[in-house]
């Protein structure tokens, strides 16, 4: 029992970030938000207490950007979730774009698109996918995006 736990906790250990901290999309941790099943931080980004709390945040994140900065491109999201000054951003928003195969500045239909964002996002993010689109619609009608 004691091994099984041991392999568990190393196997944890060897996951991406996002994932093994139930944060797909790697939200940065702030006091401000008091994410629904937000439980603390690894010292800099936020940790969940599932994946669908993470990505109902991320979901909520991103109908902000749609909705209320007007950022409706791959191109202008990406840009604003990972800045240039601190990642290869032309790289992800290509990533991102070719998964959705829109170009980087066609207006993506909205919440048409944010289930495939996330999807995306997430593989980028991580290097894998583990989330089935259930799982992501669970997380976007969780946060209220219909």
């Amino acid at each position: 029992m004691q091994q099984e736990k041991e392999k568990q906790a190393i196997e944890r250990e060897n996951l991406p970030r996002g994932i093994r901290n139930n944060n797909p999309l790697n939200i940065r941790y702030s006091k401000a938000n008091n994410w629904q099943g937000q439980t603390g931080t690894d010292g800099e980004y936020a940790i969940f207490d599932t994946p669908a709390n993470g990505i109902r945040a991320a979901a909520k994140l991103l109908n902000n950007y749609y909705i209320k900065y007007n950022l409706q491109t791959v191109a202008d999201i990406i840009n604003k979730w990972s800045p240039p000054i601190e990642n290869d951003t032309s790289a992800y928003v290509q990533a991102v774009a070719n998964k959705l195969n829109v170009s980087a500045s066609d207006v993506l239909l909205w919440p048409t698109s944010i289930s495939g964002l996330i999807d995306a996002m997430t593989h980028h993010e991580n290097g894998v996918q583990p989330y089935t689109t259930n799982e992501i619609n669970s997380g976007i009608t969780a946060a209220g995006i219909n």
